[in-house]
């Protein structure tokens, strides 16, 4: 099959690989008909290099048809249409009945410390072969895949696999009163999707804040308060309480993570670490603060006090400064993790209807064939054309 991999440092390409194929009697093989390119796969693509290894295949947003299934497996059959969430999570363990999937304690990766294994995101979450491919392995095929009705396009169910839930649990994270607000800082594929989301849910005021011209436009259509950071960069938290009656808005929801921009100390450890041997980067990640902290210093400045953070967007570093003073005298919370796709399923599946109240069906920018994956990663991570979400067609 064919299958995006990564070779190195911005350096990722589609290869001729070996299909994969039933190993574990509850496994399915689907073949892909979309899959998406995920900001966090520009971690991979810049800074993650030491926890790959040439060959990796990426991707973490798949759906397509069921192909085959293991003798197990009684909940699907072949031709069945479905959605694969990003978190490898086998649906009965102690942290899967709490709707804790990103913590499966059957696929934690525990040689490492840290959660559930991922679809196509390092050894730090398993190195299991991801989903920007032909064909893909899933696990747990009685509780893990989605399944979705046969009729509209993709792009209806597609998100399910990640932006909705990460977006979704965003919101709820953020605790935003009724009528109440928030800011979202990054209007990228989550940032976007979590503004509307909030709107849906009743938000009274949501402010957006990016400095891609393409994003703070299309959420602006959606009825969203933009702020260019161009403009605001240093007034930035003056401008929100100047909104909020001085005090800043009730939540903030952090879609930036690691790739935010006005850090250069950041930036060149972020250089260093993608050219260091896989061993020396390993440890410089794993023991040193190397996340521009930017947007959330910013988070911290914005909200309100006794007000909520909400951390969806990635950061990677063990040892990174935070304002722990500000944090306390101002009795912030701070909610964050990994999206529990399964669990917010249910409420998400309702709202993809023709009536399309959070916009799926026009969510992408650009829909390319897996062939043109090296140049959509190179595109996506230098901010051009346009691109906010891409689907890849296999």
């Amino acid at each position: 099959m064919r299958a995006l991999t990564w070779q190195g440092k911005r350096d990722v390409r589609v290869e001729t690989v070996p299909d994969p194929r039933i190993e574990d009697p509850t496994d399915v093989i689907v073949r892909i008909t979309s899959t998406g390119v995920c900001g966090s796969d520009l971690h991979l693509y810049e800074v993650l290099g030491p926890f790959l290894d040439p060959g990796d295949i990426l991707g973490h947003e798949p759906m397509g048809i069921v192909e085959e299934v293991g003798p197990e497996v009684t909940a699907l059959a072949p031709g069945d249409r479905v959605v694969v969430p990003f978190n490898v999570s086998c649906g009965h363990c102690y942290m899967c009945d709490r709707g804790l999937q990103s913590q499966c304690e059957t696929t934690q990766v525990r040689e490492r410390g840290t959660g559930a294994s991922l679809f196509g995101y390092t050894k730090l979450y398993g190195q299991v072969p991801g989903g920007q491919a032909e064909l893909l392995r899933v696990p747990f095929g009685n509780t893990l895949p989605i399944k979705v009705p046969h009729g509209p396009a993709d792009d209806r169910f597609v998100y399910l696999s990640d932006v909705l839930p990460t977006a979704w649990q965003a919101v709820e994270y953020a605790a935003i009163p009724p009528g109440g607000s928030v800011t979202v800082l990054g209007l990228g594929p989550i940032g976007a999707m979590a503004a509307r989301i909030a709107r849906h849910r009743g938000a009274g005021l949501v402010v957006g804040v990016d400095l891609v011209p393409e994003r703070l436009s299309r959420a602006a259509a959606d009825g969203v308060k933009c702020l260019d950071l161009r403009r605001h960069g240093k007034d930035l938290g003056d401008a929100i309480r100047d909104l909020t009656d001085g005090r800043g808005t009730d939540a903030v929801i952090d879609a930036v993570g690691m790739e935010a921009h006005g850090a250069p100390v950041a930036k060149a450890a972020h250089g260093m670490v993608g050219l260091l041997p896989d061993a020396l980067g390993e440890r410089l990640m794993e023991t040193m603060g190397v996340d521009r902290l930017a947007a959330l210093r910013a988070a911290i400045d914005v909200v309100r006090r006794g007000g909520t953070i909400s951390v969806s967007g990635v950061y990677g570093g063990a040892a990174d400064p935070l304002p722990m003073l500000t944090m306390f005298d101002k009795q912030l919370q701070i909610r964050m993790g990994q999206a529990n796709v399964r669990r917010w399923v249910d409420d998400i599946l309702p709202l993809l209807t023709d009536e399309d109240p959070l916009g799926v069906d026009g969510f992408a920018t650009h829909r390319l064939p897996l062939e043109e994956g090296p140049q959509v990663y190179k595109t996506f991570q230098q901010k051009q054309d346009g691109m906010i979400k891409t689907l890849l067609i296999p």
